[in-house]
């Protein structure tokens, strides 16, 4: 079991005051059977009211509503949990998702739907070419090595930038640059995923690197895929890693640009565009 304490602090500068609108919040860790929230704060200013639900997806949403109008908008959150997921590679597979093509339950289809449902159509064919070397067309063979295998390419093959701009590259784009982000990888993995008709998600949340001085670092964004016996396994295709007890989810999708941790508008005039900072902690708790 680790502890880990996760601060995530956003700050919005404006030219002039502005009036804030709702914003939303997703940067409460999801909690389950591997992670348990010990304590959860937000520091808001300036003053708010604050709505608490959980979507469709069972994230968990602030939504924010401010009561002043301001030239600045400062979000603290602190959050530390216990995280229990130590041995990612020990999980079973049903027998018909041992080998590829994996066969879901077909109870299962209706729900998995949406995840097979391909985000950028117009790109598999790139995608399929450029792991072609991995899989070609009746391939039949271990279905964790070939997710393994295309998690490992992405890591090895392709260069990490950290992107300010909002929303992702297609996997067209990432393929032709040949660099991505975090968020940029996940989707192309996604996309590759889906393609061959596995469900995949994208996942928004947080890692623990203990070689980074303070623990300063950013969000993070990976993906998982539905494996029966299994469940949700999820693959870091920035590190080309199985996702482990480093890693804290705080929401998942089908669609990854819809979770952005923090999200909302504002009325101001023209030349009112903010100045954005981010800062990032995570740090493990003896």
């Amino acid at each position: 079991m680790r502890r880990i304490q996760i601060q995530h602090l956003t700050r919005y500068h404006y030219a002039e005051t502005v009036t804030l609108l709702p914003h939303t919040l997703l940067l409460r860790p999801r909690e389950g059977h591997d992670i348990r929230v010990l304590s959860s704060k937000l520091d808001i200013s300036p003053a708010y009211k604050i709505r608490w639900s959980r979507d469709v997806y069972g994230n968990s949403i602030a939504i924010v509503d401010f009561q002043q109008r301001a030239d600045e908008l400062v979000i603290n959150s602190e959050v530390v949990v216990e995280h229990y997921e130590e041995q990612p590679l020990l999980f079973v597979l049903d027998e018909l998702a041992q080998n590829f093509p994996v066969q879901y339950d077909p109870a299962e289809l209706i729900d998995l739907a949406p995840y097979q449902s391909p985000i950028f159509p117009n790109d598999h064919a790139m995608m399929k070419n450029w792991v072609a070397s991995l899989f070609q067309a009746g391939w039949q063979g271990d279905t964790v090595t070939l997710l393994n295998s295309i998690n490992c390419k992405i890591a090895n093959e392709l260069q990490y930038r950290m992107r300010e701009e909002p929303g992702v590259q297609s996997p067209a784009q990432t393929l032709s640059m040949c660099t991505g982000s975090c968020r940029d990888f996940a989707t192309l993995f996604i996309e590759i995923c889906r393609s061959f008709g596995l469900a995949s998600r994208f996942i928004s949340g947080y890692v623990l690197n203990e070689s980074v001085p303070d623990g300063h670092t950013a969000t993070h964004a990976w993906s998982e895929v539905y494996l029966p016996g299994a469940g949700w396994r999820g693959f870091d295709s920035t590190s080309g890693l199985v996702v482990s007890g480093d890693h804290i989810a705080a929401a998942v999708h089908r669609h990854p640009q819809a979770i952005p941790p923090v999200a909302g508008s504002y009325v101001g005039a023209a030349n009112t565009q903010p100045q954005l900072t981010v800062e990032v902690r995570v740090i493990r708790i003896p």
